[in-house]
């Protein structure tokens, strides 16, 4: 059923505000994916803070142009597009549509906004590759604990040559 004037309307609305409040947008082609595929994916989407969405390319370029996105030409993108817009982190929906590219072959990225400019599918994929937040957070608390944990192995190998050292002087004395 075709969509009416103010639904088409209702839409672009909607997508220019996602547009404003994303971090990162993608652009994927999923041909021939089963139904409960594309639920897992969409499942996955949702516990990481990625939107998906469906919609005709030429109401995602007026939203785009809207929000103010450069150098989108969503008529080279392919016919059937789904899009994920990255809320929260800026590579978690480059990573859940390269993950899921990995185990569906007739999946991959033809595209993406990044930082308010198109971007090729070779700068998301590579924007795939970059650890996330939560991995950058987790490699930096173990940087600065690294100085830290190493001073206690020196208190602890003091004490534990003490205890050696000790050990011998009662060995010698029994």
């Amino acid at each position: 059923m075709a969509k009416t004037r103010a639904q088409k309307e209702q839409m672009i609305a909607d997508l220019t505000e996602k547009f404003g409040n994303t971090k990162s947008v993608v652009f994927t082609q999923f041909s021939a994916v089963t139904v409960s595929d594309m639920e897992a994916m969409r499942q996955q989407a949702r516990d990481e803070g990625v939107q998906v969405v469906v919609a005709k390319k030429s109401l995602m370029g007026l939203a785009a142009k809207e929000a103010g996105v450069s150098d989108l030409e969503t008529s080279e993108l392919p016919n059937s597009v789904v899009t994920l817009f990255g809320m929260d982190d800026e590579v978690s929906a480059a990573k859940l549509a390269a993950d899921f590219a990995k185990k569906h072959e007739e999946a991959h990225i033809v595209g993406g906004v990044f930082e308010g400019a198109f971007a090729s599918a070779d700068q998301m994929i590579a924007l795939s590759k970059v650890p996330s937040k939560q991995e950058l957070y987790a490699k930096l608390v173990g940087s600065i604990n690294a100085p830290v944990s190493g001073f206690v192995n020196v208190l602890a190998g003091n004490l534990r040559g003490l205890v050696t050292a000790l050990k011998a002087i009662q060995e010698q004395k029994a």
